[in-house]
């Protein structure tokens, strides 16, 4: 902008433009060069804030909406509020890769019952290797989260000995083979050095009754002229408390059975072990079990609900311990094989003792 836009201010103030024949002659010299070249400076711009370059307010912005920004550099321009949003509801997910979990458990279950009802040999070797590889897993992760070095070579091989002396020579021969087995322990341990001798042979002893011993009472089962039925009978009837414990307690499960050991299980699921449990065992007493009856089946279903639920929350507590999740990783969906072994291990001798006391020997 030039002056005659801008104005120049007469001698009392700001009245109007300048008309230089009211002021009379125009001074010449230095003066009114300085004068004229201050009056034709360039007009600074109006800063979008109201005020002119020199800080007052600009009486032509009054009345108008008030400018968008921050009146002042150093305040800040106020932030909208945020008013929290509650999360989405997210549906209950499986802990478990579900697809994993169905397939290797149909793929092991063909394998138990083609060597089942073939050949009851082969699911001898089948509990025997099972034994032999849950042993495995359960020394291996004494020794890496406790340091205790339970002896593997003698607790494999009195474990297998001891499912076959089962097959072979009854409930004695299991016996037998259990304290031949603890003996073989403490041995074997003597060639290391004395420190740490009494917890690793607790340890190997407490792993040779935990898992051949209990999983002997399934051979004991099989040497019946129903065996194989009274077999089959004891693995359903473990899976199908699983599942509906499984199912109730994800569907409906509030009420927590043991938070401290695991946080997972509830009281409904229980109920829905129960359940489940009754009602298959009734059928498969009356239907499968040579000389069952259905109300034996009520009996038996109830027996197994609760003991794969103790032997559920027994591993629990020594994964627990050991501040594990699984105690291994050779099936997919479902961890190691002591992670299935659970629950059937300490039913194993409840449902043998029951046959027992309905049906007989066999």
């Amino acid at each position: 902008m030039n002056d005659s836009s801008w104005g120049a201010p007469p001698r009392g103030g700001y009245a109007g433009a300048w008309d230089p024949s009211e002021q009379g002659p125009v001074p010449a010299g230095p003066a009114y060069d300085a004068h004229q070249a201050e009056q034709t400076r360039p007009m600074p711009i109006v800063p979008e804030t109201g005020r002119d370059a020199e800080g007052r307010d600009d009486d032509r912005d009054r009345g108008a909406a008030p400018p968008s920004g921050p009146p002042f550099r150093d305040e800040k321009p106020q932030e909208p509020m945020h008013v929290p949003q509650p999360p989405p509801a997210q549906k209950k997910r499986a802990g478990r890769d579900l697809r994993a979990a169905i397939g290797v458990g149909g793929g092991l279950g063909a394998v138990v019952i083609a060597s089942l009802f073939i050949w009851k040999a082969a699911f001898v070797g089948v509990i025997v290797v099972a034994v032999v590889v849950g042993l495995w897993e359960l020394t291996s992760r004494l020794d890496e989260r406790k340091g205790i070095k339970a002896p593997l070579v003698p607790l494999a091989v009195g474990g297998a000995a001891m499912v076959v002396a089962g097959y072979v020579r009854g409930a004695e021969g299991a016996w037998v083979a259990m304290a031949l087995t603890a003996l073989a322990v403490l041995v074997w341990r003597m060639t290391e050095p004395p420190a740490g001798y009494l917890k690793d042979v607790t340890a190997g002893v407490f792993a040779a009754f935990y898992v051949p011993f209990l999983a002997t009472f399934v051979a004991l089962m099989l040497t019946a002229d129903d065996g194989a039925q009274r077999v089959l009978t004891f693995l359903l009837l473990t899976v199908v408390s699983d599942t509906g414990a499984y199912a109730v307690g994800w569907r409906f499960g509030t009420h927590k059975l043991a938070p401290r050991i695991s946080p997972g299980k509830t009281r409904e699921g229980l109920l829905g072990a129960v359940v489940f449990a009754m009602g298959a065992g009734a059928l498969l007493m009356q239907f499968v079990v040579h000389d069952g009856t259905w109300w034996q089946g009520l009996v038996l279903g109830f027996a197994v609900a609760v003991s794969a639920t103790l032997g559920d929350l027994g591993e629990s507590m020594i994964k627990r311990d050991l501040g594990i999740k699984d105690m291994g990783t050779l099936l997919p969906g479902h961890g190691g094989i002591m992670d299935r072994l659970d629950s059937l291990l300490p039913t194993a001798p409840v449902v043998w003792l029951l046959f027992v006391l309905f049906v007989g020997m066999g």
